[in-house]
């Protein structure tokens, strides 16, 4: 059964409430009042959306490009609060969360390190409400400075070795180093058990680290590099980001007396042999002081020409060759004097123990180079020479504990 009256009246209804709302669209549209009483459109619907780059401020700017690493990362709102901030960064094609905080009062947040990374691509995601409680979010982008020059530091001695109690750590900078105290905290050095080590600039290139005395035999020292992105020089940062570790071994310390031709070798202070060498000859005198073992070779060439002399000497075979320092200062067998050790001295300021031709390890020399290792000290007394310079090798343990700690650049 049709009810048209029924219908008549629900489509009665309709119309007026659809003129209601027109009326009040154009009263609200066309009408105002000098006491600002008059609503517009947009307060009558809650309000327009701000844009979000309005409500959800973010330094660096969208899109911006080398940006320097002392810039600061920021993300604020100037009304209302944060709910999330999330920052991402991308380097050498990993992605790693950056770290950070939102303030109490919720409008800003900021990077727990507030230094950005060189070479890199950082994307920001944030959520906030504004004042009124509408929600927006943005998505930001921005690169930091892809540095033109870098340095690294060549680092004595190598990772996972086992070394004498001597051994010196040693970092070879690639670059001259104008800011060395900023390089000098980039790098830590630790041991176990614990012990005081200090750092020591020689030039602008190299930083040496020792504790007061020899390390303790079994000693664990950990090396930390953190100078990538860290400003060396004007536009030049370091590149490398690494750990490593290297262990003290038994402690063997020999003193070679130039004057009675020969060196006692001691292992963990107990006397294992006297032994009969040669040193430097009256024109050629060999260093006198504390030298540690850098290097170990079963054979090697020794030139003159490549120490500052003529051409004295060019020997293609030299056996059990342990270098001393870098001015050519070594520690070797000798085959060509073999009447010279426990006699005389003849050499062009090297340390030479008896051995063969081809090296052999029931010589003197073949002995002493099976039971050495890199970090071990020689120290040679009584040489009518000068004191090793505490920068030629490792030479370091030369200097005094007071004069080594006033060579750090971190006071």
């Amino acid at each position: 059964m049709r009810h048209p009256q029924r219908r008549a009246r629900r489509a009665g209804a309709a119309l007026a409430a659809v003129l209601t709302w027109a009326g009040l669209l154009a009263g609200a549209a066309g009408c105002s009042s000098d006491d600002g009483a008059g609503l517009g459109i947009d307060h009558v619907l809650g309000g327009a959306p701000p844009a979000p780059e309005d409500v959800i401020r973010i330094s660096p700017g969208d899109g911006t490009k080398a940006v320097r690493p002392g810039a600061r990362l920021t993300v604020r709102v100037p009304g209302g609060r944060l709910e999330s901030v999330s920052v991402v960064k991308s380097q050498d094609a990993q992605d790693s969360p950056v770290p950070g905080h939102i303030a109490a009062d919720g409008t800003t947040w900021q990077p727990d390190d507030p230094k950005l990374a060189l070479a890199a691509k950082y994307t920001v995601d944030a959520v906030a409400r504004d004042g009124d409680g509408r929600r927006s979010a943005r998505h930001t982008t921005f690169t930091t400075l892809v540095p033109d020059e870098r340095f690294i530091g060549y680092v004595t001695p190598e990772n996972r070795a086992t070394v004498g109690t001597g051994m010196i750590v040693s970092l070879s900078f690639s670059r001259d180093i104008d800011n060395r105290a900023a390089v000098e905290r980039a790098v830590r050095v630790s041991a176990q058990p614990d012990v005081e080590i200090r750092p020591h600039w020689f030039g602008k290139n190299r930083l040496d680290f020792r504790p007061e005395h020899y390390w303790q035999p079994g000693t664990v020292v950990t090396v930390g590099l953190e100078l990538r992105d860290v400003e060396g020089a004007r536009g030049v940062y370091g590149l490398q980001h690494k750990t490593f570790t290297f262990t003290v071994g038994r402690s063997q310390v020999s003193l070679v007396d130039a004057a009675k031709h020969t060196m006692e070798v001691r292992r963990d202070g107990n006397l294992l042999a006297t032994v009969p060498i040669t040193a430097g000859a009256p024109a050629h005198t060999t260093y006198n002081g504390k030298m540690v073992v850098m290097e170990m070779h079963e054979v090697t060439r020794m030139n003159s020409q490549t120490v500052g002399f003529g051409g004295e000497y060019d020997i293609p075979d030299v056996p059990h060759a342990l270098k001393l320092t870098d001015s050519g200062t070594f520690l070797h067998g000798n085959y060509w004097a073999p009447d010279a050790p426990g006699r005389v001295n003849v050499s062009h300021g090297c340390v030479g123990l008896l051995d063969v031709k081809g090296g052999s390890s029931d010589t003197p020399a073949g002995w002493f180079y099976d039971r050495s290792l890199i970090g071990d000290v020689v120290e040679v007394v009584h040489s009518n020479d000068k004191t090793v310079a505490a920068d030629n090798g490792l030479g370091g343990w030369n200097m005094g504990w007071k004069e080594w700690k006033a060579g750090g650049a971190v006071t």
